[in-house]
Order: structure tokens, then C-alpha cells, then sequence
């Protein structure tokens, strides 16, 4: 502003840094982004919270498939070899 003024300087030149990439890109944020982290809850009983994944097209002889249930309590996990057109009251 020492070498160049003109009405409402301040205006165009907070304008400019706003539209400016690098400068949006860079710049420090002083506002939290997120929300503050939450306890998980505490499990308590085994087998009741479960993960239950397929994995699949595997080239075995027979089996072409592995379903995997996993304990979420102590990380406990069951492999299961099957086949992947099973049907729900087969693999119950």
C-alpha cells in the first residue's frame, strides 16, 4: 500500500488471496474441521458383536470360497471353507 493505493485496496486485495489456490492450499485453518472424538463402547459379552466377511473366486478344488466371522471382543476369528453360490439356509 506504500507504492500503489486506490479506494478500497484492502477490499481487492482480501479478495485476491481468497480466490488465490496456493494461498487456500497453504494457508494454517484456525477452525476445528471435525467433532471431538468418542469413547467406543465397551464390549461386554463374547459372540455378540460379530464380523462376518466372504472372500471369494479363490482357485481351490472344490472350495471357491472362505467365509470368515470374527469376534469384535477379543478378535477372535472362525474360517470357514465353502463354496460361493451357497445358500442361506446351507451355510446356517
Amino acid at each position: 500500500m506504500r507504492n500503489y493505493w486506490w479506494p478500497e485496496v484492502t477490499k481487492d486485495v482480501g479478495k485476491y488471496v481468497d480466490r488465490c489456490d496456493l494461498y487456500q492450499r497453504m494457508k494454517n485453518r484456525t477452525e476445528i474441521l471435525v467433532k471431538k472424538l468418542m469413547v467406543n463402547k465397551i464390549l461386554e459379552k463374547l459372540w455378540i458383536y460379530l464380523i462376518v466377511e466372504f472372500i471369494t473366486k479363490l482357485l481351490l478344488v472344490g472350495k471357491d470360497a472362505i467365509l470368515v466371522v470374527c469376534n469384535r471382543l477379543f478378535k477372535m476369528a472362525h474360517f470357514v471353507a465353502t463354496i460361493e453360490r451357497i445358500t442361506v439356509e446351507r451355510l446356517t
